[in-house]
């Protein structure tokens, strides 16, 4: 019965184009689409122009610190203020660096130098960057210069300790490095609800309310675990690979585990949900605007502290709320089962509820003293 079950299921859905495109297709088209939005994620040589009216040491010392930076890229050196403005008015640079004269001179005596920035804030990303950059050549110089004045002074040295800042998990310290990793678990469960819907809205209205046996149910559920489980491997062995997304290299035990209990809730609730649908084309109408409140919901970019505890408590209701910490933190920040068993904990009940609520909604039931006949699987 379960084995019949799961080969009719495919049969229905390699027969079926719209649940095709849904299960699979989008799957592969977001693995591409997606992240192409975030390709350029991080601003670099962005142009700048620098005026230097002390031409000393110093001021040659800082502009090549500037041409060394990544975030800027130095294109013009004007004679003045008036011809450097010229080039952000025409578009051609999105800062300007002015070093006026006597600035190694109110250095050498101890006193402060002074440099003016500039930048266009018609396009603030670019100019903010490119500020940025700046503004960290000039703490390169600035300590740089407190080591020299330290020592003509005779002051103690500096201390021996610096800090480094280094990002452990979004190396690339990008907005799309931080957002697809978390969202492709949300596509994942998004399809797998939209694609087990239809699917079961198409049945309903060509032969009524539907009725399965507990192994003919689970037959039903092991299909679509197949493609979930599937998508999930794709998406983590190859997609993350191929876009060139953080992996801390969360061990393959672990990863496995976690996936298959974030598929099986997400199945669980799917086979629930779509018990209550009767037309084709509603789930998707329905679903398809869910998809970003789902994701605030799973507090990564909104944390849940900052939220209700009722919505807190509701969102905890979604697989999506424990399987996105749950991913996320394997397999981009390398933890270990025992650090998310909080999350396991929810998945594996959030299964056993919609489990039992799929079930219910579809037993068998007795009709005029016989039992209704047993449909085995999700075909038209």
């Amino acid at each position: 019965m379960t084995g019949r079950a799961f080969l009719a299921t495919f049969r229905a859905i390699l027969t079926d184009s719209t649940a095709i495109m849904l299960l699979i297709g989008s799957a592969i088209l977001y693995s591409f689409f997606y992240p192409s939005a975030y390709s350029g994620e991080v601003p670099t040589r962005i142009p700048i122009a620098v005026v230097d009216m002390d031409h000393s040491g110093m001021s040659r010392s800082l502009t090549a610190r500037l041409i060394a930076l990544q975030q800027a890229e130095v294109v013009a050196r004007p004679a003045s203020l008036a011809d450097a403005l010229r080039w952000i008015e025409d578009r051609r640079a999105s800062a300007v660096v002015v070093i006026p004269e006597g600035f190694e001179r109110h250095i050498r005596r101890g006193e402060q130098g002074k440099v003016a920035l500039y930048g266009n804030g018609a396009y603030l990303l670019r100019g903010s960057t490119a500020l940025a950059g700046v503004g960290t050549a000039l703490a390169d110089l600035g300590r740089a210069a407190a080591t020299d004045q330290a020592m003509m002074l005779g002051a103690p040295a500096p201390p021996a300790l610096g800090m480094v800042q280094r990002p452990l998990f979004n190396t690339r310290e990008g907005y799309g490095s931080a957002i697809f990793p978390a969202v492709t678990f949300v596509i994942i469960h998004q399809t797998l609800l939209m694609g087990l819907a239809m699917l079961a809205a198409t049945m309903r209205e060509q032969q009524g309310p539907l009725a399965f046996s507990p192994r003919g149910l689970l037959g039903i559920a092991l299909a679509f675990f197949v493609i979930g489980y599937a998508n999930v491997v794709y998406y983590t062995g190859f997609v993350f690979w191929f876009q060139d997304m953080p992996r801390a290299a969360g061990t393959l035990g672990a990863l496995a585990v976690a996936s298959g209990l974030f598929i099986a809730a997400t199945v669980a609730g799917a086979l629930a949900l779509a018990s209550f649908f009767k037309v084709r084309e509603r789930p998707i109408q329905l679903w398809i605007i869910t998809s970003v409140p789902i994701y605030f919901l799973a507090g990564l970019s909104w944390p849940a502290e900052a939220m209700p505890d009722w919505l807190a408590l509701l969102a905890r209701l979604l697989p999506t709320t424990p399987g996105i910490h749950l991913m996320v933190g394997i397999n981009q920040m390398g933890a270990s089962l025992s650090e998310q068993t909080a999350e396991l904990a929810n998945l594996a009940a959030l299964t056993l509820l919609y489990g039992t609520v799929a079930v219910l909604r579809y037993r068998v039931r007795p009709v005029g003293g016989e039992k209704k006949a047993d449909s085995g699987s999700l075909q038209g």
